[in-house]
């Protein structure tokens, strides 16, 4: 490759300077061991979630895209026999990620960093060969870029903007997991930051989108793609700006005056993001858990039917009521997936995903007893799944249950046991029962792969 110039020296806040030293060494350092089980959880879901995703709709639109490319064969497109370049994969993964709304979630952030850390990590890990347990530490690593990122722009208010928060986090993200794979040092990190903030992109627009590609793409695979190209261009000799997140007209300037900075660093090596994420027991949107939960309780313990109940009222997250409030997409409106579990008993992922349930009368009709309240009081700063519900029955009795962390939220987390369960159910019709529990077995000993290429023969259907 070519030799860049040394570029001119350029003053570098000592933030940056932590940063950057931090992402450059990341992959050399141990993490805790509680944050490294988290992590394998986390990938466990997040492969299962694009195997899955592989076979929706924006899987296919991705499946058709890349292998119109071509590219050089360096990694594997997951649920696929196709090996092309490492950005295409990416892009492809990540978009088969957030496919089906099965994806993990990080509620603080308001990101999805497994749908773009995950798929950067694995692209450059299959072409470069290299050990699981590294691959691990930069998954980790990812996320803890994605989630600072968005906590240092505040990210409720950066969604209300227009901005998306999931697009610029997990781009950050993906590129620092890039970047530890690929050994940048720290000035060459300072760098790849600079362009992947020239690439920083995602409006909250994708939510008009009923088919889910442009959210898949935007959520998914443009943070992958993008992320891990400005790493790449980065270890091919690109220099560049040393320091975007200071000086004139800098990188929150541009974006949100109302930051801070310094959650960039505050508690890193110390403070694990991945810790804070969650995964998604129910395959919806990360705010319709709560609701979900609390109903599927009431139904269990009082053995409500729909034809029993004259009004439901949930209430939740005023904030996270503006994400899944009435939307035309089935897996993330939180007032028709109620009616449809009050009607079949439970949600599978076929029911969540059904458009034409949303327009079956008698979806319609139950729907019409529900309404979604938001409630400033059940609303903090860690964006905990939460939800407060009251049914108004018939014969006259009023049924009140709440949860204040659901399952599979960071306190309330899914065990190996229950995941293992939710990622089967994913892989399964994919790659067949036998090819599903051979994958699972290996990502579960992922860390003590020597080489994470011995996964593209597992998950090639």
């Amino acid at each position: 490759m070519p030799k860049a110039r040394q570029s001119a020296a350029q003053s570098v806040s000592p933030l940056m300077l932590e940063l950057s030293k931090y992402i450059a060494g990341a992959v050399r350092k141990a993490p805790p061991r509680e944050a490294v089980e988290r992590a394998r959880i986390h990938l466990v879901d997040t492969v299962a979630a694009m195997i899955s995703g592989s076979r929706q709709l924006p899987g296919e639109a991705a499946i058709a895209h890349v292998n119109s490319l071509g590219g050089h064969p360096q990694a594997g497109v997951i649920g696929t026999r196709i090996v092309t370049s490492v950005l295409n994969a990416a892009l492809a993964n990540g978009m088969f990620g957030h496919a089906d709304e099965t994806d993990d979630t990080h509620p603080p952030s308001l990101t999805h960093p497994g749908t773009s850390v995950v798929p950067a990590a694995l692209a450059i890990g299959e072409r470069d060969g290299l050990p699981g347990r590294t691959v691990l530490r930069a998954v980790i690593l990812g996320y803890d870029i994605c989630a600072r990122l968005l906590l240092s722009l505040r990210p409720m208010p950066f969604l209300r903007s227009g901005h998306h928060a999931g697009a610029f986090g997990q781009a950050f993200g993906a590129a620092a997991t890039a970047g530890a794979l690929l050994a940048l040092d720290a000035r060459q990190v300072r760098f790849m930051l600079s362009y992947m903030g020239q690439q920083a992109a995602g409006m909250y627009t994708m939510f008009r989108d009923p088919e889910h590609i442009e959210k898949a793409y935007a959520m998914g695979g443009m943070p992958a793609h993008n992320g891990t190209a400005a790493a790449l261009m980065v270890a091919n000799g690109f220099t560049g700006v040393e320091d975007i997140f200071s000086g004139e007209r800098d990188f929150f300037f541009t974006f949100a005056t109302d930051s801070d900075r310094t959650e960039l660093v505050r508690g890193l090596g110390r403070d694990y993001e991945v810790m804070r994420a969650s995964i998604k027991r129910w395959p919806v949107g990360g705010p319709i858990q709560g609701p979900l939960q609390v109903l599927d309780d009431m139904i269990a313990e009082h053995g409500i039917e729909a034809s029993d109940v004259e009004s439901l009222t949930a209430r939740m997250p005023d904030k996270e009521l503006e994400i899944v409030n009435n939307r035309e997409m089935p897996d993330i409106s939180v007032q028709h997936l109620l009616a449809v579990m009050l009607l079949d008993g439970g949600i599978s992922f076929a029911t969540a995903h059904s458009f034409e349930r949303m327009k079956d009368p008698k979806v319609l009709a139950v729907r019409k007893r529900i309404q979604a309240v938001g409630d400033p009081a059940l609303t903090d700063v860690q964006r905990r799944w939460r939800c407060v519900m009251e049914i108004r029955l018939k014969d006259g009795r009023v049924l009140e249950h709440r949860t204040m962390a659901a399952k599979g939220s960071f306190e309330n987390p899914l065990t190996r046991d229950e995941e293992e369960a939710k990622a089967f159910d994913l892989i399964g019709p994919v790659l067949g029962k036998r090819r599903a529990r051979s994958l699972l077995d290996a990502l579960w000993n992922f860390d003590r792969m020597d080489n994470v290429r011995k996964l593209r023969r597992l998950y090639a259907a």
